[in-house]
């Protein structure tokens, strides 16, 4: 549809045309108090921008389209945001965001690394979050993955503040960012202040520890909130709303590692007093409203998370009354708003046009050369360089993290798999795009501590992936896609996985006519029979190690190491930083389909 800012309807019905669920807190104010009016606060926020500013793939160079008719960006978001602020009116509203915005798109990665905004080098996440007119940001774990100096950059450019009040300087203990601002709300019935309060997750400490350790250090969440929100109070804040880069659900991807959990929203909710509300970030989830009982006080405090990527934008109405001088929240509701049903808003947009641009030539230029075709048409029933080459960089990046650390000495594996058939990039020059091509999802790269029978274990759940086959000679439909009982349509391609070795190959046939379970034979290390008993650090993505595919062992192996960057963007770095993709480093055949120890062939 047309810009709303543009459009004859009325903004209520705009706005309710992109109502998504939670409750709409339409029609009158509360009725009048004992003592004073009544007021509505309105709170807008985003989450999980991951610098997607259009709504545009640039992996594909067109438009971002997906299955359930979503489209992304801030420039969507800012339309909504608009017509909220106009509606409530914008003095009465404060808009908010729960973090991760400097890293997720080439957008992101060209500002950080080919142009660094630096140096009077604008990032366009700065210049398009001042055009939308936040009244702060909480800081995400991503802000640091491309190191601090960058980081502060950013923060320097923004127009309001960056809020981060767990985060301490390592040195001094001092808060490394501002841990609080209040804002004043004028009513007819006197002025509300608004304290807003940022939180990032503590696993920002595990996950960039090459960036943060020795120079920041990361406090629990709540363990924090219980000084800080007093501490907002005391400085007058009427109303308190946090921004909190911290899922809802309680737990930690890695696990007892830290003292702190990673997920603590809903924790935050329940056991510090004088939180109001929370705009919650992190986990990439659509919460429309939920209330979460204060353990001491008793009342019902609101969260919301609005998706990611600007999909969604949460509106939160406080309703407040003012008894014997005090403001306190009478009722409250939330919902979101669909970016879909929005156009794009034309300011945001010129914000950051020019940036948009440079990165989409960047994103179509050769960055190397491949020694060899890359094509994925066989890749589920033969071994290919294409997926080589996943294993490859993930392996190889691991081995890099792992070293300095007690793991260091662990051979490493990796695993990967063929998520389209489709894939055919021929030897030669390599864009940014051909190499973009060959990882297609967001999955980021983690790695875990496995032994030789889990392996096995491992590579028998994969083999799952095949149908029963007794002639040496079968078509691919007739081989791949095995019904299972917990994939009853077809296990997708992407479930299945081949196990790859950096330090040594790891070789095994896949016998397709023996029973699910002992189809795995001949597993070697190095030439030898594996020992169930040896240790190997493997390369996993985030779907597969928390559970995706539900794959044997890795959801409760050690998690060595967690830097949450996205494995399509470590195989551009990798191109990026060698200039070639040499086959002769990674492409060997490991693996074969037999059937009775035979050879099969796939037609």
């Amino acid at each position: 549809m047309s810009n709303p800012l543009n459009h004859s309807l009325s903004r209520r019905s705009v706005l309710a045309g992109a109502f998504v669920g939670g409750t709409m807190a339409l029609g009158a104010l509360p009725a009048e108090a004992s003592s004073g009016k009544a007021f509505r606060l309105t709170v807008i926020g985003t989450a999980d921008l991951h610098s997607n500013v259009l709504n545009w793939n640039y992996f594909k160079n067109q438009p971002y389209s997906d299955r359930p008719g979503n489209q992304i960006g801030l420039a969507q978001a800012a339309t909504l945001i608009r017509a909220v602020r106009e509606e409530r009116g914008i003095e009465n509203t404060v808009t908010l965001d729960a973090g991760d915005t400097i890293q997720g798109t080439p957008l992101a990665y060209y500002f950080a690394k080919i142009s660094p905004a630096m140096d009077g080098v604008i990032h366009p996440m700065a210049a398009a979050m001042n055009e939308v007119g936040y009244d702060a940001v909480a800081l995400g774990n991503h802000e640091f993955n491309y190191g601090i100096p960058l980081l502060r950059s950013w923060e320097s450019q923004l127009a309001f503040p960056l809020l981060g009040a767990n985060v301490h300087d390592h040195a001094t203990g001092a808060h490394a960012f501002k841990p609080f601002v209040i804002k004043k709300v004028k009513t007819t019935n006197g002025v509300v202040r608004v304290g807003m309060v940022g939180f990032v997750t503590p696993g920002c400490a595990i996950w960039d520890r090459a960036n943060v350790e020795g120079r920041l250090d990361f406090n629990g969440i709540v363990e924090e909130a219980k000084t800080v929100i007093p501490q907002v109070r005391a400085a007058g804040a009427d109303i308190v709303v946090v921004s909190c880069h911290s899922g809802m659900t309680p737990g930690s991807s890695y696990g007892n590692a830290l003292p702190f959990a990673e997920n603590a929203s809903q924790q935050l909710a329940e056991e510090v007093p004088g939180i109001d509300a929370i705009l919650v970030g992190h986990a990439h989830a659509e919460i429309p409203e939920r209330w979460v009982e204060n353990q001491a006080t008793k009342k019902q405090v609101l969260l919301s998370e609005p998706k990611y990527w600007g999909m969604r934008v949460t509106v939160m109405d406080l309703d407040l009354t003012k008894v014997d001088g005090t403001w306190t929240v009478a009722e409250s509701h939330a919902h979101l708003l669909n970016a879909n049903s929005a156009g794009p808003d034309a300011a945001v947009v010129r914000a950051v046009d020019a940036a948009h641009q440079r990165v989409v030539a960047y994103v179509n230029q050769v960055i190397g050369s491949s020694t060899a075709p890359l094509k994925t048409a066989t890749g589920c029933w033969e071994d290919v360089p294409a997926i080589d080459a996943i294993n490859y960089i993930q392996a190889h990046t691991i081995k890099g993290e792992l070293a300095g650390t007690a793991s260091a000495g662990l051979p490493v594996l990796s695993i990967a798999a063929a998520f389209s058939r489709a894939v055919d990039v021929p030897a030669g020059p390599l864009t940014v795009r051909d190499v973009a091509g060959l990882y297609i999802y967001d999955n980021t790269l983690m790695s875990i501590k496995v032994t030789g029978a889990q392996v096995k274990d491992y590579l028998e759940w994969s083999a799952r992936y095949y149908k029963a086959v007794s002639s040496t000679t079968v078509a691919a439909a007739d081989l791949t896609n095995a019904v299972t009982p917990l994939a009853p349509n077809g296990t997708p391609d992407y479930n299945y996985d081949v196990v790859f070795g950096l330090d040594a190959p790891l070789t095994y046939t896949i016998d397709v006519a023996k029973p699910v379970g002992q189809r795995i034979v001949g597993l070697s290390y190095a030439g030898k029979a594996l020992d169930p008993a040896q240790e190997f650090a493997m390369a996993i993505n985030n779907y597969r190690q928390s559970g995706g595919g539900s794959f044997p062992h890795v959801a409760t192996a050690p998690v060595l190491t967690n830097s949450q960057q996205e494995i399509r963007q470590r195989i551009i770095d990798y191109v990026t930083a060698t200039g070639v993709l040499d086959a002769s480093l990674f492409a060997r055949v490991d693996w074969s389909l037999t059937v009775n120890g035979a050879p099969l062939t796939v037609v």
